[in-house]
């Protein structure tokens, strides 16, 4: 069971560590029950709002990024409310299979169960290495329970 509001910094943790797992299951159905029926999300440039079309959205994504694997870090948190910053690598099955990494935020608030109702994200992609060839890439190798052990290098280029 996650943590319900009001957060403290404990439990904020452990709901961002909580997410951080689900995503890395590339598991549309599974990510998606941690959301209100009723969701609102904007990602980048997209809105929408419902179980359907976040299903919708995630079997989307991860049928053009490869290989994904996720690290989420709480940023800031309020009583139902938290603030990520995270990284992801992924291979671009839309763009030749290049390596990027995104840098991000997202803005979470949560209804009184737990449950995400809002999901706010904003990213920005860069290529990994040479032409995207994935030299540099930070979870070479790694288990999705294994990335918070990585050590992300200063300035987090």
């Amino acid at each position: 069971m996650t943590p319900k509001p009001p957060f403290t910094q404990e439990t904020a943790e452990q709901k961002v560590k909580a997410a951080q797992t689900l995503w890395n299951t590339r598991d549309p159905q599974k990510v998606v029950q941690a959301y209100t029926p009723n969701s609102v999300w904007r990602n980048r440039s997209e809105f929408f709002a419902g179980h359907k079309s976040i299903v919708d959205f995630l079997e989307h994504k991860w049928q053009h990024e490869k290989y994904y694997l996720l690290r989420k870090e709480l940023f800031a948190f309020s009583e139902n409310k938290i603030a990520v910053q995270f990284w992801y690598e992924y291979r671009d099955a839309l763009d030749g299979m290049k390596w990027k990494r995104c840098y991000g935020i997202e803005h979470w608030t949560f209804d009184t169960e737990g449950k995400m109702e809002k999901r706010m994200m904003s990213g920005n992609d860069v290529l990994i290495g040479p032409d995207g060839n994935g030299e540099g890439r930070w979870f070479k190798g790694a288990w999705p329970d294994a990335v918070d052990e990585i050590e992300l290098p200063e300035g987090h280029s």
